[in-house]
């Protein structure tokens, strides 16, 4: 079920042209572990993941880097998509709407995820921007870029995932947001639109 968080939201769902797309949790099930990678790494519960690593020395940040990409490797080999993901992601394609990746994640891990859940075919290496490629979220660095190769307008962009920080980095670059995959919005007026899942987004969409 859709839940406006604004009223004057500028235009319907079935306007947007240019998309931008979280990709763990948000097109694929839900698969990090995030508490049991920080222990881990020996990093403290309430830091950000890639702050904490970017901080460290050299040779102890390159070491835990390993392990993390190790980690999401198995993880990226083994991705199923989220409900209803597939058929948005390819709907929104034929009806030549702008599709962008925005995550966290590596690059290649990535493109090795969106293969695995049988969507690679809809993103060229362009298409993604994984967080050596942009100032990770939340901040709006990636989604500019994305506008940028567009040419396109960040009023008439979304921001579409299932974290803060995809609400806020889409906050920040001036794009609409759209938040899935939670049965309650547990970020109040941070969301234009809230749906259960992809299913119910790509509804809404269709109109």
């Amino acid at each position: 079920m859709e839940v406006t968080a604004h009223a004057t939201v500028a235009a319907p769902l079935s306007a947007v042209r240019h998309w931008v797309f979280d990709m763990d949790g948000t097109l694929t099930g839900a698969m990090h572990d995030f508490d049991g990678i920080k222990r881990a790494l020996g990093i403290p519960p309430s830091a950000d993941i890639l702050a904490h690593l970017a901080g460290l020395p050299a040779a102890e940040a390159a070491q835990k880097h390993a392990w993390l990409l190790d980690h999401e490797r198995a993880l990226a080999a083994g991705a199923l998509p989220a409900p209803g993901a597939v058929a948005l992601l390819r709907a929104l394609a034929a009806a030549g709407c702008q599709l962008g990746i925005l995550t966290r994640n590596d690059h290649a891990l990535a493109k090795l995820t969106l293969d695995s859940i049988g969507v690679g075919d809809l993103f060229d290496d362009g298409a993604i921007i994984g967080r050596d490629e942009a100032v990770p979220k939340p901040s709006p660095d990636g989604v500019q870029q994305h506008l940028r190769r567009w040419g396109a307008s960040a009023g008439g962009a979304v921001m579409v995932g299932d974290h803060a920080y995809d609400l806020d980095c889409g906050r920040a670059a001036g794009a609409r947001t759209v938040l899935v995959n939670l049965p309650d919005n547990p970020w109040p007026g941070r969301a234009d639109w809230h749906f259960a899942d992809c299913r119910a987004l790509h509804a809404a969409w269709q109109g």
